[in-house]
């Protein structure tokens, strides 16, 4: 009887051991595919952003399995800008979608929600530093995502005076991935990265009564606001508006 107690003891023992060993296995497993995702996205954000001023360059990149899910989303982010100063201007100037990459972790996979590897939480930025990317894991219905998308950002300057008028000089940035096809697909994955083309618009606003310009940004019903300061003089100012938008396409590479 002794010898079966002890017998018993053993087997459970080891059973207990075995699974503790396996699950430890299978979290170290998941770390890494998280990790090995969080690294991959971040290469791809960095690949778009080099191209972004060199139309018609290309870009290659080699996806890694991570044991989820790859979804290229064209119809995806859907941005909207607005101007005003508060007075007599106001207008929309963009209103679109432009695309955004999601990788879907296994559904087993942890990893901390609302966690940016670039930028931020603000759908738009006039800090020139500041990332034009957002790329963060949110939570998923099925599991954690590593999602990227782009933020338009703003740049201002003093442009001295014209016909005794002050004019500021304002630029918007966007990045828009919206031509490229659509995608889902699992396992590793050759990525090409292309910069299309950059298509720039221009507008000018005269003011007689100028206050500060406000840019609106609304991104997947999330708004934030820029203030931009606009020169005066006595003639009254006037804005000159130039939008440039970086067309960037990440598909399958063609094998």
């Amino acid at each position: 009887m002794t010898y079966l107690i002890l017998f018993v003891s053993t087997m459970l023992l080891i059973s207990v051991t075995y699974a503790f060993a396996t699950q430890q296995v299978n979290n170290q497993k998941q770390s890494f595919q998280v990790v090995t995702a969080q690294q991959d996205m971040v290469s791809l954000d960095n690949e778009i952003l080099s191209l972004v001023s060199q139309p018609g360059s290309v870009a290659a990149l080699d996806f890694r399995s991570s044991g989820g899910e790859l979804n290229i989303e064209p119809s995806a982010h859907s941005l909207s800008l607005g101007i005003s100063d508060g007075l007599a201007l106001d207008a929309t100037i963009f209103n679109s979608v432009t695309g955004q990459v999601v990788y879907k972790l296994p559904a087993a996979s942890t990893a901390g929600s609302d966690f940016y590897l670039a930028g931020d939480s603000s759908t738009i930025t006039n800090q020139t530093r500041a990332s034009l990317s957002q790329l963060y894991i949110a939570s998923g219905f099925q599991g954690p995502q590593v999602k990227l998308g782009f933020r338009p950002a703003v740049t201002y300057a003093d442009a001295g005076t014209e016909n005794g008028q002050a004019v500021t000089d304002v630029r918007i940035y966007i990045i828009n991935l919206n031509s490229s096809t659509p995608l889902s697909l699992q396992g590793e994955l050759p990525l090409q990265i292309s910069s299309v083309n950059t298509q720039m618009t221009t507008h000018t606003y005269l003011l007689t009564q100028p206050g500060d310009l406000t840019v609106t940004s609304q991104l997947d019903g999330v708004t934030d606001r820029v203030i931009v300061p606009v020169s005066t003089a006595q003639e009254g100012s006037i804005i000159n508006l130039e939008i440039v938008i970086s067309h960037i396409t990440v598909e399958e590479a063609a094998s």
